[in-house]
């Protein structure tokens, strides 16, 4: 399974982050392509928890396999393109927050697309997406 660590720093508390990280509403001002979320069954913050992430008519369903606030927030996805595990953690450093995210994917076709959104930090990379949602989350701990 090719693996996929990204890092970034956001100067705002864990519960702040994990919070905003958790907020599917959300998730297309730091994920490229979100069009809307459907389907969910129950709290995002409970394993078993599932919904669906609509990429234009491209679904990925998810299914929260683990939610310890404010530290750790995994899930299982997958679409015709994409699928694998995503476990993001959010660990205490200085006065701030270290997110660290790992994408596991699976199947040929996700490892080749995988590939391509790993390179770089442009807009659309995992990379770029981590980036922007730090940037995000340290707007909100300063009030806009």
């Amino acid at each position: 399974m090719p693996t996929h660590r990204l890092t970034a720093f956001a100067a705002a508390p864990p519960e702040a982050v994990f919070d905003l990280w958790i907020d599917l509403d959300r998730m297309h001002e730091w994920v490229r392509g979100v069009t809307k979320v459907t389907g969910l069954t129950g709290p995002v913050t409970h394993a078993g928890t599932r919904y669906v992430t609509w990429f234009g008519p491209m679904k990925s369903p998810t299914v929260v396999l683990e939610a310890d606030r404010p530290r750790r927030f995994s899930t299982r996805f997958g679409s015709r393109i994409l699928r694998g595990v995503n476990t993001t953690t959010f660990e205490p450093e200085g006065s701030g927050t270290r997110i660290t995210e790992v994408m596991r994917t699976e199947g040929w076709v996700s490892e080749i697309t995988s590939r391509l959104f790993s390179l770089g930090s442009y807009k659309g990379s995992y990379q770029g997406e981590l980036n922007d949602f730090s940037r995000l989350a340290e707007r909100e701990a300063d009030g806009g």
